[in-house]
């Protein structure tokens, strides 16, 4: 079984801080895996009758677990799911529990409290630079087109048949136990759509025709895939100048092979590689940093900037993605700069072997590689 030690020692860290653990991200990306690979540990998959059985008086199941760390796999299976990890949080803080599911904790019924204060998130989002190290495969061209689910990655050949597979699972243990949508052609001709397109700017209505749905249908399935992790919503960041982009969002599909294969991409071409780097620097960054709130900037004369960070009491970041450091043209960053003079500006590359400073008049940019970003970005967290 290969380690994931990146993730490994996220959840170390997480049990340090609160004894109760949710463990999120979507079907595939290996969480089973990474819960079976901790040490000294209880495994309980929900999703059997005997295990459900087992678990229906909470109190009685973890009196017998004190001092134990245990897994409750797919615990989104049980009748009451966050009844029981309020009561293990609660009661029996010397339980060391890490729940799994596929959406975000309180987006569905099933979830009748969100346990707030009473617990730490982690995402588990498909393969990134530590994991690429780890399963002994770094090449980037391969992680592009076969992907970042476990499986998928290390399969022998492009796994064609899997991703639609994987869609209709998707609808059937996901959607349909989390959220009982109908028509299901259209939620999977609507999921199928926002692959092909991924990347680009959303309109709810330039899918709601083929989509054969409401306007207000598209936006109800646009959130559940959001909840599910399915996609990631890139919402732009403007002060609401007029000249600014300030509601339409960039939608992005949460994996590489997913967008290759919805595309008809079979080899990639130095054309496709920016667009698939813009995507792994944003699946780094989530997993990295654990939150969604990237941003975007567009203004209404076409500039605009692949990824804005703002912390909260501190100047927006900028990051530019490119798949080669020349590629960089600094028009969009200085048109930024422009509005908002201060903070610190960023081209990630993978081209990029030693970091360096370049200035574009009075507009400093640190060109960097995808690492060296991360770790600039979290010393800038420490600082706020």
């Amino acid at each position: 079984m290969i380690q994931r030690q990146f993730w490994l020692n996220k959840i170390e860290q997480a049990w340090r801080k609160r004894s109760v653990l949710w463990l999120s991200g979507v079907r595939r990306v290996g969480k089973t895996c990474l819960c079976q690979a901790l040490r000294e540990i209880e495994y309980f998959d929900c999703e059997l009758p005997r295990v459900r059985r087992m678990i229906d008086d909470p109190e009685a199941f973890l009196e017998g677990l004190k001092g134990r760390r245990i897994v409750l796999d797919e615990i989104h299976r049980l009748e009451n799911p966050s009844q029981l990890l309020k009561i293990a949080a609660d009661h029996y803080p010397d339980v060391k529990v890490l729940a799994t599911g596929s959406s975000t904790l309180g987006t569905s019924a099933k979830f009748k409290d969100t346990l707030a204060g009473r617990k730490t998130e982690l995402w588990l989002t498909p393969l990134i630079t530590p994991d690429l190290r780890d399963f002994g495969r770094v090449e980037l061209r391969h992680r592009f087109i076969y992907g970042g689910l476990p499986p998928f990655f290390l399969a022998k050949d492009i796994p064609e048949r899997d991703f639609q597979e994987w869609m209709d699972a998707y609808w059937a243990k996901d959607i349909q136990e989390l959220f009982r949508l109908e028509r299901r052609h259209s939620f999977q001709k609507f999921a199928e759509l926002l692959m092909a397109r991924s990347g680009g700017i959303f309109e709810a209505t330039a899918f709601a025709r083929p989509c054969e749905v409401s306007r207000s249908t598209i936006s109800n399935y646009l959130r559940v895939l959001e909840a599910t992790f399915v996609v990631h919503i890139v919402r732009p960041f403007s002060t609401h100048r007029a000249t600014e982009i300030v509601s339409a969002p960039k939608v992005y599909g949460f994996d590489t092979g997913f967008v290759c294969y919805h595309r008809g991409w079979h080899a990639l071409r130095r054309e496709d590689m920016g667009l698939l780097w813009e995507h792994f620097v944003l699946n780094e960054l989530h997993a990295q940093l654990q939150f969604r709130e990237v941003r975007y900037w567009r203004d209404k004369h076409g500039h605009e900037v692949d990824f804005i960070l703002v912390q909260r009491g501190d100047r927006p970041v900028t990051v530019e993605c490119k798949w080669s450091a020349e590629e960089f043209d600094a028009v969009n960053i200085r048109a930024f700069r422009k509005q908002y003079p201060e903070g610190e500006n960023f081209v990630v590359a993978n081209d990029i072997k030693q970091s360096y400073t370049h200035r574009y008049g009075e507009i400093p940019v640190r060109f960097v590689g995808l690492t060296e970003l991360i770790e600039a970005i979290r010393k800038m967290q420490k600082r706020v």
